[in-house]
């Protein structure tokens, strides 16, 4: 029962970085263009 103390406080810090994190990378950009990046390994590249 002592270990329910330790794991929802761990849980919960554990979400809320995971969160954080998400906001963080929707507030950089990171999330803007899914579609170019996969396509972009299709096309040639110029010498």
């Amino acid at each position: 029962m002592s270990v329910i103390y330790l794991m929802i406080p761990l849980a919960i810090v554990l979400a809320a970085a995971a969160l954080w994190g998400f906001i963080w990378s929707v507030k950089k950009g990171q999330l803007d263009d899914l579609d170019t990046p996969p396509k972009r390994m299709l096309f040639d590249d110029e010498d």
